[in-house]
């Protein structure tokens, strides 16, 4: 018995061993490779993207430049829609007002005043006319004194002689004034009050513009969205507060942005472009667009335009140079809204009897595009000129048709070394 028990167990020993002896052997075999061969047809090119959707046109909705602090008395919520002409911000205008009479009555009194001078002028020159006369007629009463000389003695000749240079004197001094001087100061007294009514004028004018700027108008059709008051807490922002938006009430100082006015009759789409894809896009091409907030709608547009220049981001590892691109929403948009983003999808160029390989098939070989071709030796790295590439395939210069390529790199984890490798089921429309 223990005899039969010890032959047992060495008979599951040399089971056991020989199992795991063939799994090491199942295991060393290599993997085989997938391999595809070049073909030669049509090739759609489609560039996907990720974007944005904002307003064409925008404007800011500030405090106006009033001095000191303003008092919020209309404001609408966020996403209230307002028509063209509309009151979107209103802020208190007691100050305003009061000045805006004040002006009115400095107008009113400057106005009297001028009629008053007018009327003093009148009576001024009434006197003056009068006072013209009487020197006109001391001057012809003294000629006709002068005239009698000869009967009368010498002293009294000499005396009527003296009276008519002194008349005449008079007179001519009377004229002289009339004409200069009094009429020089009753202008310039006019003018002052003249000067003092404009300035009255545009006081009322500057007092009713005030008042004007503190309704604050919607310049076209659009939504009003409202930002944070960031002095709601007396200016102390703490770490992850959330600030309360502006509302009815609040007080603000002057050149505080309140509110952004945003037109929806014009919405577009802005996203970037890897470096690769810039080929493949130009002006005027259609565009599928999927809003996410949307999803049941499908949108169309077309590229409006593409900066010339590349930019890279901040903090991109990799450092992919990207093209900012612009794109015009055709048709009704009424179910989005700007701010939400999109997945865009842009009908390249169409290549004709075209070589294309699956796009696995390229590999990156010292920045250089390298195919793994099947030899009778094995798989030759081999550079080639990549035309396009879409999501599944790319188009390519400088092979055959008939090569066979590897999917997968053949020498990665070989040391770089050739080696060659049992062949292996291929993908659609590949070679057996």
């Amino acid at each position: 018995m223990k005899t039969r028990a010890v032959v047992l167990i060495l008979l599951v020993l040399a089971v056991a061993g020989a199992a795991s002896a063939g799994w090491t052997l199942l295991t060393a075999v290599e993997r085989p490779i997938p391999t595809a061969h070049v073909q030669r047809g049509r090739v759609e090119t489609r560039v996907h993207a990720l974007g944005d959707l904002r307003a064409a046109r925008a404007i800011q909705m500030a405090v106006p430049p009033m001095g000191g602090q303003l008092t919020i008395i209309a404001l609408p919520q966020s996403g209230t829609p307002v028509k063209a002409g509309d009151v979107a911000m209103e802020f208190d205008s007691a100050d305003q007002e009061f000045a805006l009479e004040q002006a009115n009555f400095d107008l009113k009194l400057a106005e009297l005043e001028i009629v008053k001078a007018e009327a003093e002028a009148a009576v001024q020159a009434a006197d003056d006319e009068v006072a013209l006369l009487e020197a006109r007629f001391a001057v012809r009463r003294a000629e006709l004194d002068a005239d009698a000389n000869e009967l009368v003695g010498a002293i009294t000749a000499r005396i009527n002689l003296m009276l008519l240079d002194e008349a005449r004197s008079r007179l001519a001094s009377l004229e002289q004034e009339l004409k200069t001087t009094r009429r020089e100061t009753l202008a310039a007294s006019t003018d002052v009050l003249r000067e003092k009514r404009t300035k009255a004028q545009v006081t009322v004018v500057v007092a009713q513009r005030n008042i004007d700027s503190l309704r604050i108008r919607a310049p076209f059709d659009g939504f009003v969205s409202v930002r944070q008051n960031m002095m709601a807490l007396g200016g102390v922002v703490f770490m992850g507060a959330v600030m309360p938006e502006f509302r009815p009430g609040d007080t603000v100082f002057a050149g505080t942005i309140v509110a952004e006015l945003i037109d929806t009759s014009r919405v577009e789409v802005t996203a970037k472009l890897p470096e690769h894809d810039r080929a493949n896009v130009s002006q005027g091409q259609k565009v599928d667009i999927r809003v996410d907030a949307a999803p049941d709608s499908r949108l169309q547009g077309t590229v409006r335009s593409i900066s010339s220049v590349a930019s890279r981001q901040m903090f991109d590892a990799a450092g992919t140079r990207r093209f900012d691109i612009a794109l015009d929403i055709q048709g009704a948009a009424d179910r989005v809204r700007p701010g939400v983003s999109a997945a865009l999808t842009i009908a390249g160029p169409v290549f004709e009897n075209a070589l294309y390989v699956p796009r696995a098939a390229i590999f990156d070989v010292s920045g250089q595009p390298t195919m793994y071709v099947r030899t009778a030796a094995g798989f030759e790295p081999k550079a080639v000129k990549v035309l396009v590439r879409t999501d599944t395939a790319a188009v390519i210069e400088g092979l055959d048709q008939a090569a066979e390529v590897a999917l997968v790199d053949p020498l990665a984890g070989a040391g770089g070394s050739k080696r060659s490798v049992p062949a292996a089921p291929v993908m659609p429309g590949a070679a057996p």
